[in-house]
């Protein structure tokens, strides 16, 4: 086996967001990144990303394509990571209004919470990451107000959680693919590379 084929393979779902910018960071921390646009396109996937954009234009299209419970299944048995809108699609309450999610992370989320496109800010902020603050990019940012007891954060931006962790599923209220630190790519590259091995031992 050729070293490109060892690279983990994780899809970047490219419906909205800057997806070709996850992509890049995936590809720069080790991950063969790929797009994903179809439910069918999940097969062979190592883990995903869920992107910004707006969720509910986002949930739209999930349904228009028979994805949603799809997306669903995959997340239970893959890594999947969720920024920003990504992150309102993981959490299992959306508020500011209510939202259909996929219910994966035991997280409230409230829907720009911060304000709008004209509040979106760049923040530096201490994190559990090895490495020193960490560079945070927030544009219309929703903000996670409650966490269940098996979420760990790492990354908070005035006291709340803005990167957390639960098992295999991580989520972001900033945009880290915005970012030239790459902590949190490489973080999530190293959960899908850890799946993936654990996976391949117990098959």
């Amino acid at each position: 086996m050729n070293e490109q084929r060892a690279l983990p393979r994780i899809g970047v779902l490219a419906i909205q967001g800057d997806y070709a910018a996850h992509a890049d960071a995936l590809a720069e921390v080790g991950a063969t990144p790929t797009e994903v646009r179809k439910p069918d396109q999940l097969a062979g996937l190592h883990g995903l990303i869920l992107p910004g954009g707006e969720s509910t234009t986002i949930l739209r299209f999930l349904d228009k394509h028979s994805f949603f419970q799809t997306l669903r299944e995959f997340a239970a048995n893959h890594p999947v990571f969720g920024t920003c809108a990504g992150a309102i699609l993981l959490s299992r309450e959306v508020r500011s209004p209510a939202q259909r999610s996929l219910g994966i992370l035991d997280s409230v989320v409230e829907r720009n919470a911060y304000g709008r496109q004209i509040d979106s800010t760049i923040l530096t902020a201490e994190t559990e990451l090895p490495g020193g603050p960490l560079e945070m990019v927030f544009i219309r940012a929703p903000r996670i107000v409650e966490t269940g007891p098996g979420v760990q954060v790492l990354a908070r931006r005035s006291g709340f959680p803005a990167l957390v962790r639960q098992n295999h599923i991580m989520a972001a209220t900033f945009h880290p693919e915005l970012s030239a630190d790459r902590r949190v790519h490489k973080l999530f590259v190293e959960i899908v590379a850890q799946s993936a091995l654990t996976a391949a031992a117990s098959g």
